[in-house]
């Protein structure tokens, strides 16, 4: 059963507690220290507009170490001919509402609620929340946010307008990170696709470690738009070819 937490305590139950699904707690309350809370141990929230806000901590946990992301042939000849170009928050709010709005199948309503993205964009403002543009031309066709404490990217939605258009960022963003020394990046659900680019699932003891490890790493806790700087330095460990 889901623990209920008051919005006046500052914690989370363990982790460990979570079900079978993930579903861990209640708590309405989503201002920027709770996020930041509950992502340090992995925990965050998934649910739909009307409804309490439920907190998950999914086992077991699908992640991707940017050093190993997979690119395939495909994919490289879209980074030989230059075919996107690639920015830091510079449209953190943009692509928040492209992940919201984009249909994706089975789904029927966002998790990306009103609350929840003013909470995000606080976050980013604070300089924890990031995102990932993907242009073609002067069109934003693809791009992924997500937040980063210490040496982890917590991933959480991207989205496509052109094919590949997303993989294309996160291959990007693996590159960044590569050379920014992060450690892993937080997919918290397991799905075909990032699977076939490199991620794989681990149990929670094996998570939870990483994050206790993590917690003593420092924060950039600024914008990243200058890191976009970094792409153009050359970094074969994660363009070899699939």
């Amino acid at each position: 059963m889901p623990f209920f937490v008051s919005s006046h305590i500052n914690a989370f139950p363990h982790p460990y507690l979570a079900d079978e699904t993930g579903f861990l707690a209640i708590c309405n309350d989503l201002n920027p220290e709770r996020m930041l809370m509950a992502y340090q141990f992995g925990i965050f929230p998934w649910y739909s507009e009307g409804n309490p806000i439920y907190w998950y901590f999914t086992n077991p946990r699908c992640v991707l170490k940017p050093q190993e992301i997979k690119i395939s042939k495909s994919m490289r000849s879209y980074f030989n001919q230059n075919k996107f170009t690639v920015s830091l928050d510079t449209a953190f709010s943009e692509v928040l509402y492209a992940c919201k709005n984009i249909p994706r199948q089975g789904q029927y309503d966002t998790w990306l609620t009103k609350e929840l993205i003013e909470s995000l964009e606080e976050l980013h403002t604070r300089g924890y929340a990031h995102s990932v543009e993907v242009w073609e031309g002067d069109s934003l066709v693809g791009g992924l946010y997500g937040i980063a404490i210490g040496k982890i990217f917590y991933g959480e939605s991207m989205f496509a307008l052109k094919a590949n258009a997303s993989k294309f960022g996160l291959i990007s963003l693996c590159k960044i990170l590569v050379q920014k020394d992060f450690t892993l990046i937080d997919c918290q659900q397991e799905t075909n696709h990032i699977l076939s680019m490199g991620a794989q699932t681990i149990p929670k003891e094996s998570f939870l470690s990483i994050l206790k490890t993590n917690m003593f790493e420092e924060t950039h806790d600024h914008k990243w738009t200058k890191w976009v700087e970094l792409l153009d330095q050359p970094n074969r460990d994660i363009l070899e070819l699939d």
